[in-house]
């Protein structure tokens, strides 16, 4: 089967992982994404996966209600850790080879974040998930992604969100695609639309950088 891309970053929204929940993590979503990464890596297409955390918590919304800034953002992380591990579970029950990364370093939840060691994870067919965001406060999931598909390399960024409506990279993400001339493929995400990206069948959004 053809694949548009050989080396992919998916960039996914942490609400689509509370299906149809407000908030939190539902199983049956986990599954369904881990599903469709799992034919993405059986087609022989080397993936990362960034997920944002905002169906856990927001640390931009906690701030303007008067959370310190810096708090908030780590408890943003923390959640993407969270989401990390989920989608890590549901890869592994799905078969699908899988390694989780972390930015702030928990041994006995996943790994410490280590280029080379992406790049052997990806070179052995794995799908590797970056969580933990930079590891810094004042970033966004989305620098993460644009930063983790710069260091592997990713031929592109697919972002994926619940409704692309008003959607947009913050600036410097915007700026990170641009200097490693990465393009970003904006889509709302349903079931399917992971592989018909990667086929080429569903050009989604390009995102002007």
């Amino acid at each position: 089967m053809f694949a548009r891309y050989k080396r992919v970053l998916l960039k996914l929204s942490g609400d689509l992982l509370a299906g149809a929940r407000e908030s939190g993590i539902e199983p049956s979503a986990a599954e369904q994404l881990a599903r469709e990464i799992g034919e993405v890596v059986d087609l022989g297409v080397e993936i990362g996966v960034v997920l944002g955390g905002g169906n856990i918590f927001r640390g931009e919304s906690a701030a303007v209600n008067g959370m310190d800034r810096v708090t908030g953002d780590y408890i943003g992380m923390l959640a993407t850790i969270m989401n990390g591990v989920a989608l890590h579970d549901a890869l592994e029950k799905q078969g699908c080879p899988a390694r989780l990364q972390t930015a702030i370093f928990m041994d006995s939840v996943a790994e410490g974040y280590i280029r080379k060691k992406a790049l052997q994870h990806l070179d052995k067919g794995r799908a590797v998930i970056f969580s933990g965001g930079t590891g810094n406060p004042f970033f966004t999931t989305d620098t993460a992604a644009a930063l983790r598909a710069a260091e592997i390399k990713a031929e592109v960024i697919l972002k994926g969100v619940p409704d692309t409506a008003g959607v947009v990279l913050d600036a410097a993400a915007q700026a990170l695609c641009r200097e490693n001339n990465i393009p970003v493929i904006l889509f709302k995400y349903a079931p399917g639309s992971i592989m018909q990206l990667i086929r080429g069948a569903n050009p989604g959004q390009p995102v002007e950088l």
